[in-house]
């Protein structure tokens, strides 16, 4: 057996095939099932070619029969044949670049045959020679947009990244290559367009060669002495910067701050780490989520994830969500929380289960049976009780003075105008069981626009009432946005940090949620669920 062939290398092989397996267009399910063999191999403490000799590796979750002869043509050989043919077949490098214009797998390597264009360079220069009409299909309009995203649009996807998946693959690369994550996922931008790693290196080449092998990496299109830009299976542009170590934090400060706030700073000092350049430049240090324009004067404390006690919107079984009421809350006191609160639906959502009043009574005895098991942790009776047409609530009242914590949701009328829907939210808030308004602006990110909702008018009545406003952390609502935090922090408004989570792997998004809230310039002060349980039942008292 070959003896460079540890786990890591296994893993980064299996990574390898599912990248191009996605190339060709292959079924995700494929892909799906190598990339997670690859994460069970990299955390298995055992040797793999260990298990694989001694014919255990089926042992491992997620190896079946396809991939357990993979491991071993990989193990006997030093190689996986069908990966090798995959990797002339699928042409990475051509496809890779295709993904960055638009362009299909198989249509950007028709197009390359039809050029004779062998490299992406030769694709290039063959475009801008005026060659593409030569192709069967490719007329005035569709070479002139060609060109254009040549020119113009490498280095930015048409599309943003949700947070968790810009962070996720940022976060990856970064780590692989003994860097830091940089760009729109360093500020944890709701959508990011801008992906950068920088990393510090006297030996510039080395990294640069290891980034190209990459798994996440299909191709690097532009290259230079320390910098370089390439494009990830989905077709997603990252770029890569190498300055010499006594001037990363430089770098960072440059690489991670929106144009808006870094170009009134420039020249920037040079400096090891990012708290020299601020020195050098006079500055307080700023965290990297309030980067985004420019400011004078200290920045406030910021909340953290450390100082939320609980999560108030979590869903379960008994309507959309995956995991148990006892499941759920043993999740959240793991995570050391002391207080969760379960916030199924209500009937009138009709695109998945809601509770009536006897469902939600019914649910009551699971949910007291969970705090009998947990206690001193507490787990609150709640609802995400839907707003109906004309501002009334989906459940009677004697229900809803029962429960903890009772917040609303207009899933219905997005596309509303924004006087009406204005009018029946107020309406809702008033009622005197009311402690949230969840998700207020209603946007699906990349899907769904905020709705027309007169966010001011809300706030004013939030705090008259006593209303908190939600940032909810699911990957593509984050709602609030860290704006729309901010004009209720001004206000003295409440926020509450929550999940939304339909599975115990959902509590995670809580990161979201708090970075959110920190770009609205939150503190702890601001977050409801950092008090002590007590204080958020009697919130509206």
């Amino acid at each position: 057996m070959p003896a460079d062939l540890d786990n890591a290398t296994v893993a980064a092989e299996l990574e390898a095939f599912a990248a191009l397996l996605d190339l060709t267009e292959s079924t995700p399910y494929a892909s799906r099932a190598y990339r997670r063999a690859a994460a069970t191999i990299r955390e298995t403490k055992a040797p793999i070619t260990t298990l694989v000799r001694e014919g255990r590796e089926r042992e491992l979750r997620g190896i079946g029969p396809g991939i357990s002869a993979r491991l071993r043509e990989l193990a006997e050989t030093g190689s996986i044949a069908e990966l090798d043919e995959l990797r002339s077949r699928a042409r990475p490098e051509l496809v890779g670049l295709g993904r960055l214009l638009g362009i299909a797998p198989k249509r950007m390597l028709d197009i390359a045959a039809a050029l004779g264009a062998e490299t992406p360079d030769d694709f290039r220069r063959m475009a801008r020679e005026g060659s593409l009409q030569r192709v069967r299909g490719i007329g005035p309009a569709t070479e002139r947009r060609i060109l254009e995203r040549l020119d113009s649009d490498t280095g930015r996807p048409r599309r943003g990244l949700l947070l968790h998946t810009a962070r996720d693959l940022v976060g990856e690369i970064a780590e692989a290559l003994g860097g830091e994550m940089a760009g729109d996922p360093r500020r944890w931008a709701d959508l990011s367009f801008d992906l950068a790693v920088v990393v510090p290196t006297t030996r510039p080449a080395d990294v640069l060669d290891a980034f190209e092998r990459l798994p996440q990496i299909v191709t690097v299109v532009e290259r230079a002495d320390r910098s370089a830009l390439g494009v990830t299976v989905e077709g997603v542009p990252v770029t890569l910067s190498l300055p010499e170590p006594r001037g990363f934090g430089t770098e960072l400060v440059r690489r991670t701050g929106a144009p808006a706030y870094v170009d009134p700073l420039e020249p920037l000092p040079e400096a090891a780490h990012e708290d020299g350049v601020y020195t050098g430049l006079g500055i307080p240090w700023c965290p990297p989520e309030l980067r985004e324009a420019p400011f004078a004067g200290e920045p406030p404390r910021l909340v953290e994830q450390d100082d939320v006690r609980g999560d108030l919107h979590c869903h379960t079984t008994w309507s959309d969500g995956r995991d148990s009421v006892l499941e759920m809350a043993i999740a959240a006191r793991n995570l050391g929380y002391e207080y969760l609160a379960i916030c199924d639906h209500t009937p009138n959502v009709r695109v998945v289960p809601g509770l009536d009043a006897d469902a939600l009574r019914r649910q009551a005895e699971e949910i007291q049976d969970a705090n009998d098991r947990l206690a001193p942790f507490r787990v609150l009776r709640g609802v995400e009780v839907d707003i109906l047409r004309e501002g009334g609530l989906d459940l009677p009242d004697d229900v809803l003075g029962e429960l903890d914590w009772v917040q609303l949701s207009l899933h219905a009328g997005q596309r509303d105008p924004g006087p009406g829907l204005t009018a029946k939210v107020i309406e809702a808030m008033q009622h005197p069981a009311v402690r949230c308004l969840s998700h207020p602006k209603g946007r699906i990110l990349s899907h769904r626009p905020p709705n027309a909702l007169d966010l001011e008018a809300v706030i004013a009545v939030a705090r008259r009432h006593g209303v908190a406003l939600e940032v909810n952390g699911l990957p593509d609502r984050l709602d609030l946005a860290g704006p729309d935090v901010r004009l209720a922090v001004e206000a003295g408004v409440p926020v509450v940090v929550s999940t939304d989570a339909h599975s115990v792997r959902g509590l995670g998004h809580m990161r979201l949620a708090v970075a959110t809230a920190r770009r609205g310039w939150a503190s702890a002060a601001d977050v409801l669920n950092t008090r002590p349980l007590g204080e958020v039942l009697a919130y509206r008292r």
